[in-house]
């Protein structure tokens, strides 16, 4: 069995990964997210449901509630409004 990251943690990991693309250079935040992150974020984006993109790609709803809190804080977004808008924005969906 694999051990999971608890909340605490999860924050430690998260913001060493961040500060560690913040000194490589990167300006624009959608290159903090996962490849993982992105193909969610279409899929969200989307209006595909938690349960959905679980079921299409074969992961818990637990896995994909933690992507898209991942995305959502790395991207600095508040809502599924404003993914929505920032996918448009980014060409990711039209």
């Amino acid at each position: 069995m694999r051990a999971m990251c608890c909340g605490p943690c999860a924050r430690v990991l998260l913001d060493d990964y961040v500060r560690k693309l913040k000194r490589s250079g990167t300006d624009d935040p959608y290159d903090l997210l996962t490849p993982r992150e992105r193909e969610l974020l279409q899929l969200i984006a989307e209006g595909k449901s938690n349960k959905d993109i679980a079921n299409l790609l074969n992961l818990s709803v637990y896995t994909v509630e933690s992507h898209r809190s991942n995305l959502m804080e790395k991207l600095h977004l508040r809502g599924l409004p404003e993914l929505i808008l920032y996918a448009v924005r980014k060409g990711i969906i039209s």
